[in-house]
């Protein structure tokens, strides 16, 4: 009797091969030839799951976000029923920072595929912009409740300062992969910040 092939599994351990090979190297580095050669599997049975090389950086930025929101969702799982909103936001700035193999994988490819999307038509409709604006939209709505329950200022813009959290967060993460400052160093430049945001002089 034939086996039964679990097609997600086996496009998940595709995609999280070309993690491996593009934490390495970068997503420039992606080919379909190298990516059967970092799976093991046939070039023919690659394409069959990817049939180009941006459905595969699709499949492959589709497996991080996943990854990423069941590590957030650990997290979360770890606060108080109702955190504080201040709690929340230490915890998602100090989540999304590059401090261990499965973050910097993260950070790596995130940071390849920009430069790779700028010149690429074909990778450029990703929906990695769409995923930023998910973060800031939930970081808004976290310090809209931290408004009204009295922790940040009234005259703050939520989706203003969510923003500059985002983009705050992204630019010390690149600093921390090429080895400007320690993970450590980064979270006193966020707590910095964030100390000022909900406790403004």
């Amino acid at each position: 009797m034939p086996k039964t092939v679990d097609h997600d599994h086996r496009r998940a351990q595709i995609a999280e091969a070309v993690v491996h090979l593009a934490a390495r190297h970068g997503l420039h580095a992606v080919t379909m030839r190298a990516a059967a050669a970092e799976t093991g599997f046939s070039l023919r049975l690659v394409q069959y799951y990817f049939p180009t090389k941006a459905a595969l950086i699709h499949g492959v930025l589709d497996h991080l976000r996943h990854r990423s929101n069941e590590r957030w969702k650990a997290r979360t799982a770890a606060l108080p029923r109702t955190p504080t909103a201040r709690a929340f936001v230490d915890a998602f700035l100090d989540e999304a920072l590059p401090t261990d193999d499965d973050s910097r994988a993260f950070h790596l490819v995130g940071a390849s595929y920009a430069m790779l999307a700028m010149t690429d038509p074909d990778l450029a409709d990703a929906p990695v912009a769409s995923g930023l604006h998910h973060l800031e939209d939930q970081l808004a709505d976290v310090l809209h409740r931290g408004q009204q329950d009295g922790e940040l200022p009234e005259h703050l813009d939520p989706a203003c300062e969510a923003a500059r959290l985002v983009a705050l967060n992204h630019g010390l993460g690149t600093t921390v992969l090429i080895g400007h400052r320690t993970a450590e160093q980064a979270r006193t430049v966020q707590r910095y910040h964030v100390d000022a945001l909900f406790h403004p002089r």
